[in-house]
């Protein structure tokens, strides 16, 4: 086991260290720097810009600074962010502790709702019940994140029952703990809502999948012959050993919550990565960029590592090959 998930870690360092370094590389390529709008105001001499750049680094090669800002890791700075003059690391924690609990909360009641709803459409295949949430999850798919975010923006709008941004209430000072925690809840629904519509719909149509072929296997059907109950063949026979697959998909549904949460964060205006990330790429602060990319790509590499580990333990098969 444990040379198992360090091979796993392996794998993460080496594709956090590529993703890192063709950001950098991008960033780089990219036309205009953070000091490029300076340079149109006649009041700032060359001499200054020079002095600028010198400060900040920029003038050196692209593999010196790379090291320096690996360099900046082991400080815990996650290099230095030129619009607020400050190591990018302590700028970063609470909007990736928002984004975490944004994305954690989305995750669990889509997986919550997904598979009840998988299983009992499998259990009712070809059914007009399993027809018509075909006809709603293929509406679902075709609806871009961008548009449903604006929907629920709108549907908060017109209905004042939702807030329309931030993650707290001004009187949030004024209120006890459980108050606190009902207007978290409250500013988190409409976010929430938006990340399991769009993920909901692809997790409901592979659990329902993996039940159905599980359901057609011989050993399930020599179990139904014996008169076991159809809910506990379901739960107790069929939905354990469609769990492999299942687990699987765990590791992408990461990277998908994560992708479509900064672009709800962005319109719902809840203070995560998502704004932050467009106000670096907005205003040039490369270094902030490059941190809240690293910072995604760490998140997926670990619901990848969690998928894995949790495959480890469910598939016997994974450890007689580990074992090798």
């Amino acid at each position: 086991m444990i040379a198992f998930i360090a091979r796993r870690l392996g794998r993460s360092l080496l594709v956090l260290l590529c993703v890192s370094f063709l950001v950098f590389y991008l960033i780089e390529i990219a036309p205009g720097q953070y000091f490029e709008g300076l340079r149109l105001n006649p009041q700032i001499s060359r001499q200054t810009l020079a002095a600028l750049e010198s400060d900040y680094g920029l003038n050196r090669p692209l593999p010196v600074r790379y090291v320096e800002w690996l360099r900046s890791i082991g400080r815990g700075e996650l290099g230095f962010s030129f619009t607020y003059n400050s190591p990018v690391w302590p700028l970063l924690r609470p909007r990736l502790r928002n984004t975490l609990l944004l994305t954690t909360t989305a995750l669990l009641c889509s997986w919550l709702i997904a598979i009840p709803l998988g299983i009992w459409l499998a259990n009712h295949r070809r059914q007009w019940q399993d027809r018509l949430f075909a006809f709603a999850t293929t509406f679902f798919l075709a609806l871009p994140d961008l548009l449903i975010g604006l929907l629920l923006l709108v549907f908060a709008l017109h209905t004042h029952w939702f807030p329309t941004g931030g993650m707290s209430s001004l009187t949030r000072a004024d209120l006890g703990p459980w108050g606190k925690l009902q207007d978290l809840v409250w500013h988190l629904f409409l976010p929430v809502a938006g990340l399991v519509a769009g993920t909901l719909p692809i997790l409901v149509r592979h659990v329902r999948s993996a039940m159905i072929e599980v359901l057609q296997a011989p050993f399930i059907i020599a179990a139904k012959s014996h008169g076991i109950p159809q809910r506990r063949l379901l739960l107790r026979h069929a939905f354990p050993a469609a769990m492999n697959s299942l687990l699987s998909l765990f590791g992408v549904t990461v990277g998908m919550l994560l992708g479509t949460s900064l672009l709800i964060e962005f319109i719902m205006s809840w203070p995560g990565l998502g704004p932050m990330l467009v106000q670096a790429i907005l205003e040039r602060d490369s270094y902030v960029v490059i941190a809240i990319v690293i910072c995604s790509t760490l998140l997926l590499a670990a619901g990848n590592l969690i998928a894995d580990v949790s495959l480890y333990f469910a598939d016997p098969r994974i450890r007689q090959e580990t074992g090798r």
